[in-house]
């Protein structure tokens, strides 16, 4: 995706570049209500919208989806844009674009978040970047609780909620032989003895382990830690105890055959 040349019929290699001074000019015609003009600015800012798809790639997204949202993006930034603030269209129209290929990728998630829930993050958000700007910090919870009229959980919620969803199988660290992944991280208390015992007897599978191997297996699966937790509590790498636990693992697949 990243060396396609044809995105949305639109050659990206041969795409124009206007100069500022060419922006300028087409704009006050755009104002003006000249279509022409419009298209032409339009294609002379195509590019920007490829660099900021660019920011999106590896998300399994189409391409051309990316490139035609951000070309929504592009427009509703020409249609706002106002020349006597002083500011470079490209500085105003980034977020924009951002901001429209953010907002399908949310809708189009594939776990849904209820409208009312969304908007009520969009307020949130919007809300955030005006205190940022006017009080030189980020509002708290609370404050943004108090300005929108809800509880300080319902904007948590709606935070979390607009989240993109992250896969346990992801992987978070790789030293070149061994990964681990977030499924890796997460602790499990139900993961104990009891889900064990109650279908095989363990504990013969446990004295074919090393000491080292045996800690690690007790920890992760009766004691429900994490990877980084034992590997804090034994005074090992957590690549360490991925790769012993693995090895342990297997060691136990074996007894069992």
């Amino acid at each position: 995706m990243i060396n396609k040349v044809e995105i949305c019929g639109v050659n990206t290699s041969k795409l124009p570049v206007l100069t500022n001074k060419e922006k300028d000019e087409l704009f006050i015609k755009i104002k003006q209500g000249d279509e022409e003009a419009r298209n032409t600015f339009i294609k002379g800012n195509l590019r920007l919208v490829l660099s900021v798809i660019q920011r999106f790639y590896g998300r399994g997204e189409n391409a051309d989806d990316l490139f035609q949202i951000g070309c929504i993006g592009l427009i509703k930034s020409i249609d706002n844009f106002d020349l006597s603030q002083n500011v470079q269209f490209s500085t105003y129209a980034v977020p924009m674009i951002i901001g429209e290929i953010r907002r399908y990728l949310r809708d189009n998630n594939s776990i849904r978040v209820s409208r009312s829930v969304r908007d009520l993050a969009y307020k949130a958000l919007q809300y955030k970047e005006r205190f940022n700007k006017e009080k030189g910090r980020e509002p708290t919870i609370e404050e943004i609780a108090k300005e929108l009229g809800v509880e300080k959980e319902e904007i948590a919620f709606s935070f979390d909620a607009i989240q993109d969803p992250v896969s346990l199988q992801e992987p978070v660290y790789n030293d070149g032989s061994e990964s681990i992944f977030i499924m890796d991280q997460v602790k499990d208390t139900k993961n104990s003895d009891e889900s064990w015992a109650d279908n095989m007897t363990i504990e013969e599978a446990l004295k074919k382990l090393g000491d080292k191997e045996k800690k690690i297996i007790i920890k992760r699966y009766f004691d429900g830690r994490t990877q980084m937790e034992v590997a804090e509590e034994i005074g090992i790498s957590q690549a360490q105890v991925s790769r012993l636990e693995k090895n342990a693992l297997e060691h136990i697949k074996k007894y069992y055959k």
